[in-house]
């Protein structure tokens, strides 16, 4: 009988876990992205916001490997920056700290950024040890480089010693730009159409390990603007549809960093400048209103794909039906685990469908529409055959200037809000902040803008005294004579 009774309290366990595993929206989850909400300004709250309903924010790595191997004008990095020894065992136990904490207190999952100076400075161990930790709190990693490389350090990170692959996928964000110095072959662009063989390479070097490794990828391809290259983002917007990025994003410069670095006026460009430049280089437009990424001011984001040489919106914000999708969106699927196994994400998507059965219609309607837009079934099967069907989505981020930012955090952390115009549109957007930086020291999570602005100088200034560079011995006069004779 007690044999029976074990049996049945383990079958009911197990059923239980199943349950609960197979759930469409963690419980964590729906709990951190509520708190989140709350958190927002009023006037975020709205019916587009995707931060607080269908995801938490981004994360980003900082002081794990704060050095790097170019020098750009501008750059968002301190003074001391470069006088840190990139060291992998340092890297590894700061990203463990800090996706602790992050994991702790922003739930199961988010999209983090490995993120410092250059990260193909770190031996491709230490790099694929601290992606591994990434993955093992939750985070869906994406390691930002310059993307000067070779293909070896590509196959030393993605294989084991044994030569068995690490990852099934892995994400990069390549920065390529005039705004760069130091890139093999090429020091000193002078124009943007300079980088293209880069950027190629860059991709095709992902292509290969595709290929031979079955190693998947998502690029990303981020481009500082600047007054000298403003002009020039349709063309990259139309050179990079092909090259293998699914993503280009769009930082105007700000005045953050090291103001030795700093030469123009770079305030000068306004958002919608930028924006029209890019949606020029799609030829279309690039609807970013219909899923908001927390305030308007700092983030402007149009999901879409290609078919053909013609990009298209996943929603298109002048339609109600994808309005109405966008709820149901919201409402039905906020906070799923997109990048859950495989297996498991269809068992939490029947069993969503089950209890929301109007998912079906919706999907199927919202579906048959983007076979229309995009030119109906036969176009769209010419371009599946042909391969060229790519998700692309295109963002700006416009970080704020350190000016504006030290005194409206300074503000923030006594309670306060100022009543002058220009720090009070800092101060909110920062309360809204989609892309974030965990402090377990401290217990908090800053966002990006006040690391660079605010913390950075003294964060980096305290790792040149832990990591300083090794000292190079300088020959005397004695053993240099000897040397040369």
């Amino acid at each position: 009988m007690h044999a029976w009774t074990g049996v049945v309290s383990r079958a009911v366990r197990k059923t239980r876990g199943f349950i609960r595993v197979c759930a469409p929206i963690d419980p964590e989850t729906r709990a951190v992205l509520a708190t989140r909400w709350g958190g927002l300004p009023e006037h975020i709250r709205t019916d587009a916001q995707t931060l607080g309903r269908m995801a938490v924010g981004c994360e980003g790595t900082h002081g794990v490997f704060p050095r790097c191997n170019f020098t750009c004008t501008p750059c968002y990095h301190s003074r001391d920056a470069n006088h840190v020894r990139v060291d992998g065992a340092h890297t590894v136990a700061e990203v463990e700290r800090q996706m602790a904490f992050a994991r702790s207190v922003r739930g199961p999952h988010a999209h983090t950024q490995l993120i410092g100076g250059e990260v193909s400075l770190l031996d491709p161990e230490d790099h694929a040890e601290a992606l591994a930790v990434m993955r093992r709190y939750g985070r869906e990693p994406m390691s930002f480089t310059h993307g000067d490389f070779d293909y070896e350090y590509l196959e030393r990170l993605a294989l084991g010693p044994d030569g068995r692959r690490r990852f099934k996928r892995l994400s990069f964000a390549g920065h390529f730009d005039t705004t760069m110095r130091g890139r093999r072959g090429l020091r000193r662009a002078s124009s943007e159409a300079d980088l293209n063989p880069y950027r190629q390479a860059f991709c095709d070097m992902f292509r290969r390990l595709r290929a031979e490794h079955g190693i998947h990828f998502f690029l990303a391809h981020n481009i500082t603007v600047t007054p000298g290259n403003v002009a020039e983002i349709p063309d990259i917007v139309r050179s990079c549809r092909t090259m293998g990025f699914n993503m280009c994003s769009f930082q105007p410069a700000a005045f953050v960093g090291d103001e030795r670095r700093w030469k123009e006026d770079y305030r000068a460009l306004a958002a919608d400048e930028i924006w029209a430049k890019i949606e020029e280089g799609a030829g279309t437009s690039l609807p970013f209103r219909i899923l908001q990424t927390g305030d308007e001011r700092c983030n402007r984001t149009a999901f879409g794909y290609y078919v053909g040489e013609r990009w298209f919106p996943v929603l298109d914000e002048t339609d109600p039906s994808d309005l109405a999708a966008r709820d149901a969106l919201f409402n039905d699927l906020g906070g799923i685990h997109w990048g859950a196994p495989k297996s498991l994400l269809v068992a939490r998507l029947i069993r969503l469908v089950i209890t929301h059965p109007r998912l079906i219609v919706t999907s199927l309607s919202w579906f048959g529409r983007r076979l229309h837009h995009s030119g109906g079934t036969m176009v769209v099967l010419r371009a599946l055959l042909r391969r060229e069907i790519a998700p692309m989505t295109f963002v700006m981020h416009r970080f704020m200037h350190a000016d504006d930012v030290r005194p409206a955090w300074e503000l923030l952390e006594r309670g306060e809000m100022s009543d002058e115009p220009r720090i009070r549109e800092t101060q909110e957007r920062l309360q809204s902040c989609f892309y974030a930086m965990a402090h377990p020291e401290t217990g908090r999570l800053v966002p990006a803008c006040v690391q660079h602005s605010v913390l950075d100088p003294a964060e980096n200034a305290q790792l040149v005294i832990d990591l300083p560079l090794p000292r190079v011995r300088s020959k005397s006069r004695s053993e240099s004579t000897h040397g040369r004779s």
